[in-house]
């Protein structure tokens, strides 16, 4: 295998290790602050514009090892964008709203003449209506 085959397809498995481990890895305990964010992917995108300065002087391997470092920098921004703040909803595992209270016999109460009255008025209001004609 030519040596330049060799070093793509090295570099192509250590980028797609970083972008599963981006996706896949847990996420940060704590979510870092939208300029930060900010200033990683301005950084990843100026690797690309240096990259492509390179691809178009004929450097290929500089232009691969620029992208790369792009690459992994976009995917770092992307595993810190997971962070949760405190504000975040909870996890599936706890309801976001604590359930009603139960009455006495452990059954919720249901409001039954206010629930007919709002439903009347939502089918009032959604009635079909028959064409004039």
């Amino acid at each position: 295998m030519p040596p330049t085959v060799a070093w793509k397809l090295a570099l192509a498995a250590v980028l797609l290790a970083a972008i599963l481990a981006s996706a896949c890895a847990r996420a940060p305990r704590r979510s870092v602050p939208g300029t930060e964010l900010r200033r990683l992917v301005l950084c990843a995108l100026g690797l690309y514009a240096v990259g492509g300065l390179a691809s178009l002087t004929h450097h290929p391997v500089l232009a691969g090892l620029v992208y790369g470092a792009g690459i992994s920098i976009a995917a770092l921004a992307a595993w810190l964008s997971r962070g949760r703040d405190q504000e975040d909803p909870p996890d599936g595992d706890q309801p976001v709203q604590p359930p009603p209270p139960p009455d006495p016999d452990g059954v919720p109460r249901l409001d039954w003449e206010r629930f007919e009255r709002e439903f009347g008025e939502y089918a009032r209001r959604h009635r079909p209506r028959t064409p004039a004609g």
